[in-house]
């Protein structure tokens, strides 16, 4: 499952490169010498380095011939790596106005080491998990699909991304609850405490987006899809399409586990009431909540330290506290964490 998840990935960003490259032709290559070598050293200590290489390529209407890429230049740009002989590049090919090519190298072709790790991914979680870990990577794959298949062209299409989310987010924990769990009480139970929480998460997302004034444009990625489309996307609905998805992966677990504790509470505790019985697995839910907001933190912070580090950088400039923390890149972080950790923690109580 893992290997057919990383090869929709490849077509599918393939696909979408030869899209965003309406103005060249890319292709793959393989270095086969280093002509010259330059190497640059910034004002802050940093060495950059500039190369003109020799290529071969590999794929597309450049196999089987040699093109060489110009790196050095007077310009001081940042560059993706340092080639050396054998390596396999990525190539955009850019016609000039006097009718010669250019060859740019945009980075390393990296396809052959995620396909290692995908292989090692799934023999871990099959042979640890068996039969549950296959289930598990059967849903990975499933999630994978709608994400790819359904909620992408929708909002694509202009849709309303947070209606499409809403759906998409539902399927999803609709089919992994029932395929890693099976069709019973508890998997029913689990699907409609996902779903009240998920339901909370929105209703906050929209009221803190309004209030903050939020426009989904605080990412540098959002500004590439403007005019990209035939049709208009609404930002902010995307904005909380991530908010939903990104806690939807931590509502599965700890709702799974808190009715898991409930039913394992009854059965060695027949005689306890319903108030007991709550009271105790509130008790084992609070344990874990720590660990599910952490999660959910530490995610969101992991994705963003660029974002942290200018942060800092800007704090200890010429902004205070107060003008950074007021930006919208940093209040959309703050209001995704907080709003989702709110939907966290009252899933444990729900469910």
């Amino acid at each position: 499952p893992i290997l057919v998840l990383s090869s929709l990935f490849v077509s599918l960003r393939a696909r979408a490169d030869e899209n965003i490259s309406a103005q060249g032709d890319y292709f793959e290559a393989r270095v086969i010498e280093i002509l010259r070598e330059k190497e640059l050293i910034r004002e802050d200590g940093s060495q950059t380095f500039q190369q003109n290489l020799k290529l071969k390529g590999m794929t597309g209407n450049w196999k089987n011939k040699e093109v060489v890429s110009e790196g050095i230049t007077d310009l001081e740009v940042m560059n993706s790596g340092v080639y050396k002989k054998g390596d396999r590049v990525m190539v955009n090919a850019v016609a000039t106005f006097n009718g010669n090519t250019q060859f740019y190298i945009t980075d390393y072709v990296r396809r052959g080491s995620l396909y290692w790790l995908g292989l090692l991914f799934a023999i871990v979680i099959l042979a640890i998990g068996k039969w549950k870990g296959f289930k598990a990577l059967l849903g990975l794959v499933i999630s994978f699909g709608v994400i790819m298949k359904f909620m992408i062209p929708q909002i694509l299409g202009g849709k309303n991304p947070l209606f499409i989310s809403l759906i998409g987010c539902f399927v999803i924990i609709t089919v992994l609850i029932y395929i890693t769990d099976g069709w019973k009480r508890e998997s029913h139970i689990a699907i409609a405490s996902v779903f009240f929480s998920l339901m909370i998460t929105l209703i906050l997302s929209l009221v803190f987006s309004r209030l903050s004034r939020l426009t989904g444009l605080g990412q540098e990625e959002a500004l590439y899809l403007i005019g990209s489309t035939a049709a208009a996307i609404d930002f902010r609905g995307l904005l909380l399409a991530g908010i939903l998805i990104g806690t939807l992966g931590v509502l599965d677990d700890g709702v799974i586990s808190q009715i898991e504790t409930v039913k394992q509470l009854k059965k060695a505790n027949p005689q306890w009431s319903n108030i007991q019985i709550f009271q105790s697995a509130f008790a084992v839910g609070n344990a874990h909540l720590g660990a599910m907001v952490n999660t959910l933190f530490l995610t969101y912070v992991g994705a963003s330290l660029p974002l942290l580090l200018l942060f800092m950088l800007q704090k200890s400039s010429s902004l205070g506290y107060a003008q950074v923390i007021n930006s919208e890149v940093i209040a959309t972080e703050i209001i995704r964490t907080l709003v989702g950790s709110i939907g966290v923690a009252l899933a444990l109580p729900i469910s």
